[in-house]
C-alpha cells in the first residue's frame, strides 16, 4: 500500500468517552466502510471487537486486522524496590533518582516498530508504513490512555517521582506522535481516548475533556482532529454525542445533537462526497 501526495487526506477523529460506553465496539462499523482497518490495541480491548462478529456467530471480516501491545508492568521486586526508596527519601531525593534499567521496556519503541512497518497479528503478514497507507486505509488506536502511560514509562521507568522536565519531555512526545498521524498521513486515524473533567481555562467552569498526560495539552490534542465525539451509555442504549456543551467537543461530519447512532459509517459517508466534489473540481 502506497499513498500518493495528491491523493485527498483522511480524516482523524477522536472517539472519547467513559469506559462501558461502546468505544471499541463501535470500531466494527469501520469495517463497513469497505476501507482496510487496522488496531493497534495498547490495553486489552481486543476480546471486545472480536466479541461484535463472534457473539452473533459470524466470521471476522477480512478487511479487519489487528496487533495488540501488551501492557508491561513492574515486576514485584522492582516494586518492593520502590516501596523501599519511599520509605527512606524524602520528595528531593525520590526526584534525583535515575532508572538505568528503563529502555529495556521502552513500549515506546514498540509502538513505532508497529508503525514503520504494520504486523498483522491475524494473517502473519506486514503493511508496510502507515505514512505510505492511502485514504482507503484507517489506523485506529486503542487508548490514548495507554499511550499516555507509556510515553511517560519511557521517560521516567521506575522513578517514583516525575518532576516538571519529566511532565514537558512525555507530552512533547505524546503530540509528535499525534501531530505525525493527523498531518503526516494520508490515511485515515482513529483515537480511542478515555474521558476527565477539567477545568475550562478559557471560558471557565468544568468540561468532560480527553484524558490528556497533564493539563499543559488537554486543550492541545483535540486541534488537529476534524471530530471530537461524546460516547455515551445510557441504561442499556449506546449513543454518540456532539453537542453536549459540558464537553470539549467538535465535528465537522456530524449534526450537531445528541443521541447519535454509535457508527461511523454516516461520517465516512460524508467525507467521501467532499472528496469527490474536491476531485471533480
Amino acid at each position: 500500500m502506497h499513498a500518493t501526495t495528491s491523493q485527498y487526506p483522511g480524516l482523524n477523529i477522536i472517539l472519547m468517552g467513559p469506559s462501558g460506553t461502546g468505544k471499541t465496539f463501535s470500531i466494527s462499523t469501520l469495517v463497513e466502510t469497505g476501507c482496510e482497518v487496522f488496531c493497534l490495541f495498547l490495553e486489552p480491548g481486543l476480546e471486545t471487537l472480536i466479541g461484535a462478529y463472534s457473539d452473533k456467530g459470524e466470521e471476522i471480516p477480512p478487511n479487519l486486522h489487528w496487533h495488540y501491545l501488551q501492557p508491561k508492568t513492574q515486576g514485584f521486586g522492582q516494586l518492593k524496590q520502590t516501596a523501599d526508596y519511599i520509605g527512606k527519601f524524602d520528595l528531593t531525593g525520590l526526584s534525583k533518582l535515575k532508572d538505568s534499567q528503563r529502555s529495556l521496556a521502552n513500549q515506546l519503541l514498540e509502538i513505532y516498530t508497529v508503525l514503520n512497518d504494520f504486523p498483522d497479528q491475524r494473517t502473519g503478514k506486514n503493511f508496510g508504513p502507515v505514512d505510505q497507507w492511502p485514504n482507503s486505509t484507517i489506523l485506529v488506536i486503542d487508548s490514548l490512555s495507554a499511550l499516555n502511560r507509556i510515553v511517560m514509562d519511557c521517560v521516567i521507568g521506575t522513578k517514583p517521582v516525575k518532576d516538571v522536565a519529566d511532565w514537558g519531555l512525555a507530552q512533547t512526545q505524546v503530540m509528535n506522535l499525534l501531530y505525525k498521524l493527523t498531518n503526516g498521513c494520508l490515511c485515515h486515524f482513529i483515537l480511542i481516548a478515555h474521558v476527565e473533567r477539567e477545568t475550562d481555562l478559557l471560558l471557565g467552569g468544568t468540561k468532560l475533556m480527553v484524558a490528556a498526560l497533564g493539563k499543559a495539552i488537554t486543550k492541545d490534542i483535540p486541534q488537529p482532529f476534524s471530530d471530537v465525539i461524546l460516547s455515551v451509555r445510557e441504561n442499556a442504549s449506546f449513543f454518540w454525542d456532539t453537542a453536549n456543551s459540558l464537553a470539549d467537543l467538535k465535528t465537522r461530519n456530524l449534526p450537531i445533537q445528541a443521541k447519535l447512532p454509535p457508527s461511523f459509517i454516516p461520517i465516512f459517508q460524508k467525507w467521501e462526497a467532499r472528496k469527490n466534489l474536491a476531485q471533480k473540481g
